[in-house]
Formats: C-alpha cells, sequence, structure tokens
C-alpha cells in the first residue's frame, strides 16, 4: 500500500542503497470469485425451477447445481432492498427506507447511504479483487444523479472499479440512458441494429471479467450483475414473445393453481401449501371479455418471453465463466429484489406515461399494438392479475410486506465450495444476510474502516452454515419489514403483518393514512402455514401483542421512525435540489443529457425558449432543445430551413408549429413563447392549452394554438438535451435523423419559466414510484 512504511536502504547512491517494493495486495488463498445477480421484480413463483410457467434453463443449471430457498426475503421494494445487499445492514438503517425520489430529512429516510455502512466492493477490493458493476445501480440519491454531482454515491465511489448501467430505476431496453463509469455515453447500436441492453449488459461482463483475467488469471473478482429486467418496459425481440403464443390463455386463475402444482413437484413448497386468498383487486379470469383476454395473456406472454431472454444472456456469462475454468471457483448468488409488480394496474400498459398522466388506457388502441408488444414502440407492463400469479402462492405484491411483496427467489452455486446439488433450504435468510454470507465464503471479516470511515456493526448473519446441513437450526430468527408505513415481522416461524387498513387493495387513501395503532395486526404461523392463507389473530392475542412490541423495539433500534405513511405530502416534502431554484435556466450544445429530476420543468406554465444562433451561408437544420422521448416531450428544431416546434402529448398526438419565414443566415435570436389560455385538468390528463409564437429576433414568424399539452411528465425514461436530441426522439419528424445534430451554431439555448406553474403532486408520486 502507498502509505507502507519503506523497508530498503536509501544512501548517497545507487549502488549504496537497497530497493524495496510494497507487499502487493492478494486475495485470501483459494477466494472464489463472486457473480452477484439480481434480477428486478420477478416474483416467487416467475422462475422455472421455483414453479414457474416460464423456461429458465440457465437459471435452473444453478440450481440443479446447487441450492434453493424458499425462505428467502426482501424489503419488498427495490432501492431499499439493493442497499441491504450490497451493506448487509437494513434499509432503515441505510437511510433508505423507500426509493430516494421520496425521501425525507430523518436517518431512516434521506436516501444517503452512510459510508460507515460500507458496501461489499468497497471490502473486497481492498482485499485485492476485481470489482464490476453491470446494470441497474438506483442508490444514487436523487439530487445527485446529473453531471454536477456529487459523485460519492455513484457506483465508482462506493467501491466499483468499472460500471456500465443506469443510475435510476429503470430505462428502455432499446434506448437506455446509459452511464460509463462516471459519464453518460449512447447505446452502441440502435434498435433496428438488434439492440437490447440486457445482451449489452452480459457481453460487457464478459469483456470486464476477461480483461483482468487474461492480465492475471488468479486475481478474483466481484461482478454485480443487475439488468433492468423484468422491470418495466417489458420489452423482448418478438420472436422470444412469439415462444409463448396461447401458453397463457388459461388466465391467471389456472395460472396460480398450475404454479402451485409444480412448486410442490420441485419441493419448494411444503407439501401442503394452500393458495393464499384472492387478492380483493383482481378480476376473475372468466368475467373478462374476449378481447381483454386476448391482449392480456400476450401482455403475459411478452413478459415470459423478456424472462427467458434475460436467462439466456445470464446463460452467455455462466458459459463464458465455465469456458475460460472460473464457473467451478465461483460463487453464484441469483436473487430477486422484491415481488412481481403490480405498476401496470388492472388493464395492464402499453404505454405507462398514459397512466403517469391520468390518461386512460384505451382497450382498442391496445389491442391494435398487441402484434409490436415489447418492441421499440411501446413502454408495456402486464396487468396485476399476473403480478399476483408471479407471486404464487403468497398473496399481494411488491411494496406491501405481505409474503407476495418479500419472498423471493434466492439460488447459490458453487460447485467448488458447496457439495450440496439441487436441494432446498428453508431457514429464514434476509437480503442483509448475503453480505456476511459473501466474507465469510471470501474468508475475511467484515471491515473494520473503510477509506477512513469507521464501519457500523453488520446487522445481517451469514447464512453459510445452510449450505452443507439442510437440518441447520435457523440463526436468523427475528426480522421487521416496514415498507411504506406497511409493517411486519418475523420471529421464530411467526409472522405479523400490518396491511393497508382494512385489507384493501393499495389506494391513495391508504397511503395518505399514517396509522399507529396496533389493532390492525394479522397473524401467520408461516412455519405450518407456508402461504400465509389463515390469519389466526384472533387465537393467538398475546402472540399478537408480543409482535407488535417486538415490531415497536426493532424499529427504534433501526431508525425505521417516524413511521411515514403519507403519499402526496411525503413526495412534496422539501428535498435537496441538483442547483438552486431560478427563473431561467441556460443550456449549451455538446453536454450531456440533463436527467428528468434536474431538467427545467415548463408544464402548464407560461414560458419561452430563446436560442442564440449562428446559422452558416445555405442554411441550418437539426435540434436545438428536446426534452422527452417518443411517449411525450417537447422539441424546438429546424428542419426544411425553419423554425419548428412540436408538443408530443403522451405518445398520442404531436402538435406543430412552423415558422411562416425562412431562418435568415448569420447571427440570430430565435425563441418560442408559450401562453396558457386555459386551465388543466389533471384528473382527466390533459395539462394547459396554450398558444406558441416563433419569433426571429424581435419579429413573430409563427403561431399555433396547442389544445393539450402534456399535464405531469415527459416520462421515466426521459432526459433533456440541447443541440440534439436523445436516441428516442420526440417526434416522428426526425426520428429517422435522431439525434439530428444542429449543423449550426449555438451559443445557448435560455429557457425563461418565471411564469407560476400548476403541479399536481399526487400524479407526481405516482410518476417517481413507478421507478422502483
Amino acid at each position: 500500500m502507498p502509505d507502507q512504511e519503506f523497508h530498503g536502504h536509501i544512501g548517497r547512491t545507487y549502488d549504496e542503497s537497497e530497493p524495496w517494493w510494497p507487499e502487493q495486495t492478494r486475495a485470501p488463498e483459494n477466494a472464489p470469485n463472486v457473480l452477484l445477480i439480481t434480477l428486478d421484480d420477478v416474483g416467487f413463483g416467475q422462475l422455472g425451477c421455483y414453479g414457474g410457467l416460464v423456461d429458465t434453463p440457465n437459471i435452473d443449471r444453478l440450481a440443479d447445481d446447487g441450492l434453493r430457498y424458499n425462505n428467502f426475503h426482501t424489503t419488498a421494494l427495490c432501492s431499499p432492498t439493493r442497499s441491504c445487499l450490497m451493506t448487509g445492514r437494513n434499509h432503515h438503517s441505510n437511510s433508505m427506507a423507500g426509493i430516494a425520489e421520496i425521501s425525507t430529512g430523518f436517518p431512516g429516510y434521506n436516501g444517503h447511504i452512510p459510508h460507515e455502512n460500507g458496501m461489499i466492493p468497497e471490502a473486497l477490493v481492498e482485499e485485492g479483487y476485481s470489482t464490476y458493476h453491470l446494470g441497474k445501480w438506483h442508490l444514487t440519491p436523487a439530487e445527485s444523479t446529473s453531471a454536477a454531482g456529487p459523485y460519492d454515491q455513484w457506483p465508482l465511489n462506493r467501491g466499483f472499479e468499472r460500471f456500465y448501467g443506469f443510475l435510476g430505476g429503470d430505462t428502455d431496453q432499446y434506448t437506455p440512458a446509459l452511464i460509463h463509469d462516471n459519464h453518460q455515453v449512447d447505446p452502441p447500436a440502435t434498435p433496428e441494429e438488434g439492440y437490447h441492453l440486457t445482451e449489452d449488459l452480459a457481453q460487457r461482463a464478459i469483456e470486464f471479467i476477461g480483461d483482468a483475467k487474461q492480465v492475471d488469471p488468479d486475481k478474483p473478482f466481484f461482478s454485480y450483475f443487475a439488468p433492468g429486467a423484468c422491470h418495466a418496459p417489458h420489452q423482448v425481440p418478438q420472436e422470444w414473445a412469439d415462444k409463448y403464443e396461447g401458453e397463457f390463455d388459461m388466465g391467471w386463475d389456472q395460472a396460480r393453481e398450475r404454479i402451485l402444482e409444480q412448486q410442490k413437484a420441485e419441493g419448494v413448497v411444503p407439501e401442503d401449501t394452500e393458495l393464499s386468498p384472492q387478492n380483493e383487486d383482481v378480476r376473475r379470469w372468466d368475467s373478462l371479455s374476449e378481447d381483454e383476454q386476448k391482449l392480456y395473456a400476450r401482455m403475459m406472454e411478452v413478459f415470459a418471453g423478456f424472462l427467458e431472454h434475460t436467462d439466456a444472456q445470464i446463460g452467455k456469462v455462466l458459459d463464458y465463466l465455465e469456458e475460460i475454468g472460473e464457473l467451478d471457483d465461483t460463487l453464484v448468488m441469483l436473487v430477486s429484489d422484491n415481488g412481481a409488480s403490480a405498476e401496470g394496474g388492472p388493464t395492464g400498459s402499453v404505454n405507462e406515461n398514459r397512466f403517469f398522466n391520468n390518461v386512460p388506457e384505451d382497450l382498442e388502441e391496445n389491442l391494435e399494438a398487441m402484434d409490436t408488444l415489447g418492441g421499440p414502440e411501446h413502454f408495456n407492463h402486464y396487468p396485476w392479475g399476473w403480478t399476483w400469479a408471479g407471486n404464487t402462492p403468497f398473496r399481494r405484491w411488491k411494496r406491501e410486506t405481505y409474503r407476495g411483496g418479500a419472498s423471493d427467489p434466492l439460488i447459490v452455486s458453487w460447485p467448488n465450495g458447496i457439495d450440496a446439488e439441487g436441494e432446498v433450504r428453508d431457514q429464514f435468510v434476509h437480503a442483509i444476510d448475503v453480505a456476511p454470507t459473501i466474507y465469510e465464503a471470501v474468508g475475511i471479516d467484515s471491515p473494520e474502516e473503510v477509506k477512513g470511515y469507521s464501519q457500523s456493526p453488520i446487522e445481517g448473519q451469514s447464512f453459510a452454515y445452510t449450505f452443507e446441513n439442510a437440518d441447520a437450526p435457523e440463526q436468523h430468527t427475528t426480522q421487521y419489514f416496514e415498507m411504506l408505513g406497511t409493517r411486519a415481522i418475523y420471529h421464530n416461524g411467526w409472522r405479523a403483518v400490518h396491511p393497508w387498513p382494512f385489507g384493501k387493495p393499495m389506494t391513495a387513501e391508504d397511503l395518505s393514512a399514517t396509522t399507529l395503532e396496533d389493532s390492525g395486526w394479522e397473524l401467520y404461523h408461516v412455519e405450518e402455514d407456508f402461504a400465509e392463507a389463515h390469519d389466526v389473530a384472533s387465537e393467538h392475542p398475546e402472540k399478537v401483542l408480543e409482535l407488535a412490541q417486538l415490531w415497536w423495539t426493532e424499529a427504534g433500534k433501526h431508525n425505521v421512525l417516524p413511521l411515514d405513511g403519507r403519499s402526496v405530502q411525503r413526495f412534496a416534502e422539501a428535498r435537496p435540489e441538483p442547483g438552486k431554484p431560478r427563473e431561467k435556466y441556460v443550456y449549451h450544445p455538446g453536454g450531456q443529457y440533463v436527467p428528468e429530476n434536474a431538467a427545467v420543468k415548463v408544464f402548464n406554465r407560461d414560458h419561452s425558449i430563446t436560442a442564440d444562433l449562428t446559422v452558416p451561408i445555405g442554411g441550418a437544420e437539426g435540434v436545438l432543445l428536446a426534452h422527452g422521448s417518443r411517449s411525450g416531450g417537447y422539441s424546438l428544431y429546424v428542419m426544411d430551413n425553419r423554425l419548428k416546434f412540436v408538443h408530443n402529448y403522451v405518445g398520442v398526438d404531436q402538435y406543430e408549429v412552423v415558422a411562416d419565414e425562412m431562418l435568415p443566415e448569420g447571427d440570430v435570436t430565435v425563441s418560442m413563447e408559450f401562453e396558457v389560455t386555459g386551465e388543466p385538468e389533471f384528473e382527466n390528463g390533459k395539462g394547459t392549452p396554450g398558444t406558441v409564437r416563433l419569433y426571429y429576433d424581435d419579429t413573430q414568424v409563427g403561431e399555433g394554438e396547442i389544445p393539450v399539452t402534456t399535464p405531469i411528465t415527459t416520462g421515466l425514461t426521459a432526459g433533456l438535451s440541447c443541440g440534439k436530441d436523445s436516441v428516442n426522439a420526440v417526434t416522428d419528424a426526425y426520428r429517422e435523423q435522431t439525434p439530428f445534430e444542429f449543423t449550426g451554431d449555438i451559443a445557448r439555448v435560455t429557457v425563461d419559466v418565471s411564469g407560476e406553474a400548476v403541479v399536481h403532486e399526487e400524479a407526481e408520486l405516482d410518476r417517481i414510484m413507478a421507478r422502483e
């Protein structure tokens, strides 16, 4: 190490001196490689080896060579679980009670993982490991994801030596918002050229591992492979979805029964397991119309293809490790971050941005899109009936503390470290147990200090004791759960759950109530009732009281308080911003795109966009400022030597205003002014109508009416760019020419938002929560 004391001798000349080199840091003898694979929104009953109806041969291969756990638990939400996996501490101890976009100013909720809670790569890189992260991160505070930083919570500053993926909660599989190390990059190919993010991530994982192994084959690696799959958008080449044509025509009710039957055959649930009761807000399949059944079955076919396609990319990485002789010496852990997701709602979605803007889905329009679902034209998600089936045999789903939200697959394979093959383990394991298990397998203690920070105690427990002993007594016997105000606690074979008030489906009204009373607890003897099918609270009131009191004790230990079940108010909470609030935003060409959370907000207010240009002789064309994607947004651009403005209304309609005159050559200032002419109708999916006026210098050259605007958001994966559009263009007018860079010179583009904005905070909450 650089700070090691010099042990040679320094004389007056080289002949009188003795050189000395610091000892190179090496991993412990026989330390394995570690490959941690984290799937997104994949439920307990969706993988083939967990009884699911999707073919996952490569994941099944891991299970056949290793162990499946049927009692593994997460936090029920994405970022909180990933923080537990990385640190071995509970999500509130990590200040990650929810996703960072709903952070509040309390120790357990502020979205900044303390450096005292060191991450696995921070520990292993100091033990001589190579460390790589491929895919989804979503552990950086929302205000820190732009080029302005700070970068202390980006992957490269939390122990990873190389990173290729995306910082947020989701991204488009065909046109992703990619980060390579600490800077934005464009995808290496287009959808038309066959690009798909998960394939790209697998290839990069192979490259990262190979780059180091060819130089130092004895140096082990820690690779965190976290594709965005199978979070929405459910996007996959058509042939993968077509394989499942007709496979889900039986509907989600029969699918649950079939999955449970296969789970029993696989041995991943006890033989006496019963299906949990009907989810209150899921319609019976036989009550749907023929068209609804046809559409919803296709949506599930697309998801199935997406999951199998993801499995194939995992297989490529495993095959490469086998090819170079490293697979047997690699500890592989595969998990999902929470239960299957219900964010598609009761009808599913073809364009989630319609949902975020309160624009209802149209069954006829969605039926017309069936043949292209899964392609780059759509941001689709299946209905929550398939979510329910995906979490078989449990009730409910992601975001909730029933087992449907918090029980997930865990597979462990390590041929040279675990003799057992194809077996099932039923000891209770939680996401906080993964890090200490890796440390034990590597042969190190958890570090006492990382980068000068004294480390907090690890709160998880290694489950390596289960590797060779299926009957070993359970060591993790107590675990609290809290998510968005809902609660649960596990203790010695019992599980108490405090659900949404009165056990109702999730609604905004439920979220808005912070309930502190202990009268609503349900009780499940999960040691005998695996699926939480029977609430026995009335039969064991003393056990309910015991567990409720234990929950409050654990909450006090782990920064869970103050309990917060607010919705709109929680979103509207004041929190740090990338810069001070201002009325004018100035952008320059050639830089990185600005993420949605850091970009100027122009909707539902008077505003203007002004660009200072130099137009060459013969004219110019291209984008001056674009914000959004094909799912919604706006663009000010030059085409046919005229200034044009387009407003893309949630991917449904495009309204364009065109200058009456040709763009002059030389130095010219062009501008667009938007004047509000009516009130927004947020509940009906309509932003303020307005008049658009176009100017060359001070001369008006065009005017047009925009009858309806996007009310809330340009979309989850959108960004703002100056001098070009993103890889997912706002308008069809120049889609074939993307990124359609401006061919003149842009000195600056100024956006003036001094007009008072109207914000629909409840809808904004729905938007950011879908990024979990």
